[in-house]
């Protein structure tokens, strides 16, 4: 997995997103044969809760990033692409075909609702199904997108791993316990530990 990827990956966790890591779009071409159109890098789904822990967990409370937006009253997913550099989403990013097939990935949805959430995802980087469900593009990157007025979420590496390294701070009695092996999660763990060692 790119090092990016698994970055933006565990951060989503930590905010409570299932995820899909380079998910492959296939083409169907006139040949009868199929071939990878593109893939996407993450598609991120988190289902509604309170915000809160189980009053009666012995667990503490992990605030959830307030830059990602997240609407904790429903569900939300995230059609996103991981760069290394600029916060911008490709091509193939915005290619009605490659949305058609990550929103399709989580299930059934006729033709007209499709054209509709894609139409508005366009537009806006953001479009809610009839059913409810918050649908949203967003770019993830080293650095801001060219133009500052771009309609999609966007967010820095740089904020993602601030985000995580002050969430395990806060929490760092159960952080230090855990075992991940999560790439990205586990490096920033052991570099944690490190530092920790020598105080």
């Amino acid at each position: 997995m790119d090092t990016a990827v698994s970055l933006v990956q565990s951060y989503l966790y930590m905010n409570g997103f299932f995820t899909v890591t380079e998910y492959p779009v296939l083409e169907l071409m006139a040949s009868g044969e199929y071939r990878n159109l593109t893939d996407v890098d993450i598609l991120a789904l988190r289902l509604p809760s309170d915000g809160h822990s189980h009053p009666e967990a012995d667990q503490p409370l992990i605030a959830i990033d307030p830059a990602l937006g997240v609407d904790e009253g429903r569900l939300d997913l995230i059609i996103a692409e991981v760069k290394e550099g600029k916060a911008e989403l490709n091509a193939a990013g915005r290619d009605p075909v490659v949305l058609t097939a990550a929103l399709r990935r989580f299930g059934h949805i006729d033709d007209n609702t499709v054209a509709d959430i894609i139409k508005q995802l366009l537009e806006d980087g953001e479009a809610v199904h009839p059913a409810g469900i918050r649908v949203r593009l967003c770019a993830f990157g080293a650095r801001p997108p060219h133009k500052s007025d771009v309609p999609y979420m966007w967010r820095l590496h740089g904020e993602l791993t601030d985000y995580i390294h002050k969430t395990l701070t806060e929490h760092w009695a159960a952080a230090q316990t855990i075992q991940s092996k999560d790439p990205a999660l586990a490096f920033i763990l052991l570099m944690e530990k490190s530092a920790r060692a020598t105080e």
